[in-house]
């Protein structure tokens, strides 16, 4: 019995800092608000993809490659409850073998600084490989890629506009505001097959990644008393390369010319039925693209969700 009333305390403590901290004002009531209640469920569908392009001229051949990964599509189910969510997500592809992609996703959002990372494991890579005048079909599970995308955001308006009002719904864009964003960004995959399942092709590792910074806009527009629609870029400078190319183990660093960039841009629309259900559909992109006389390398790292909440 002591037990459960030291636990009761201990909760009730917990919940009383969870809430003091859910509803600490440090924005502009006129034009950002919270939800009346804490609790929020909701149902989405998430579609990912991914793209790679590279080329290498390597000992006087060229090496080429233009890739891309099947579509993923998955259902979750989410739990918010004082602006902390956690998620369940089922893939129905992967139940039925079709495809055994793993995608890893952590997004942090808050009024003042946001941040998305997801790691990627894909064997769903198709396409083309040529080496000099050699042209190769890529089928699935010829060629394995895992990729590590990351953007960080500061908004400097976090006072009156808000990423989360877009993007998790856990605040009210009231009036429409824009502002002025910094952040960084790092792309990096890593593309390999071995001669096992290319005959004839020559043991092969590719390696793009780049760290940027950089900064842009983001613009809240409200329409109405129910509609919500976001648009922000950021383009980011790229300030270091890593990127190479092992042929038979043998490594050599890919070139790089400045200035090169990584884009980020992210889309919502938010539709709020009532006070307390709401439909949201959000997307966002990420795109590096460098090239030289010798190289080039693109990457285009995708997602798109649909959400319907219910706030309780």
């Amino acid at each position: 019995m002591f037990s459960q009333s030291k636990g009761e305390v201990l909760r009730q403590r917990v919940d009383s800092a969870l809430e003091q901290r859910y509803y600490r004002i440090r924005y502009d009531t006129l034009y950002i608000q919270r939800p009346r209640t804490r609790l929020t469920l909701k149902a989405r569908m998430n579609v990912s993809g991914n793209a790679v392009k590279t080329f290498e001229e390597y000992d006087g051949v060229d090496f080429r490659a233009d890739l891309e990964t099947d579509n993923r599509a998955t259902f979750s189910l989410g739990v918010s409850y004082s602006g902390i969510s956690v998620a369940l997500a089922l893939n129905p592809a992967k139940i039925s073998g079709r495809n055994s992609d793993k995608e890893y996703n952590i997004n942090y959002y808050s009024n003042r600084l946001s941040f998305d990372a997801s790691y990627q494991r894909s064997h769903s890579l198709h396409g083309t490989y040529r080496m000099g005048d050699r042209r190769v079909p890529i089928e699935r599970g010829d060629v394995k890629m895992s990729t590590l995308n990351i953007a960080g955001y500061y908004t400097f308006n976090y006072r009156r506009f808000s990423y989360p009002a877009a993007f998790t719904q856990s605040y009210l864009q009231r009036r429409s505001a824009g502002s002025w964003l910094a952040g960084f960004s790092y792309q990096g995959a890593t593309i390999k097959h071995d001669t096992d399942t290319l005959k004839g092709i020559p043991k092969l590792r590719t390696f793009v990644g780049n760290f940027a910074i950089g900064g842009g806009y983001g613009y809240n527009l409200v329409a109405g008393r129910h509609w919500l629609f976001h648009l922000s870029a950021m383009p980011t400078l790229i300030v270091w390369n890593s990127s190479n190319i092992t042929v038979d183990g043998e490594k050599q660093k890919m070139g790089y010319r400045f200035p090169e960039l990584i884009f980020n841009s992210r889309l919502a629309v938010v539709f709020n039925v009532s006070e307390r259900y709401f439909l949201a559909a959000t997307a966002v992109m990420n795109l590096m693209t460098y090239h030289t006389r010798h190289s080039f390398a693109a990457q285009n790292k995708w997602y798109t969700r649909a959400s319907f909440g219910v706030r309780l």
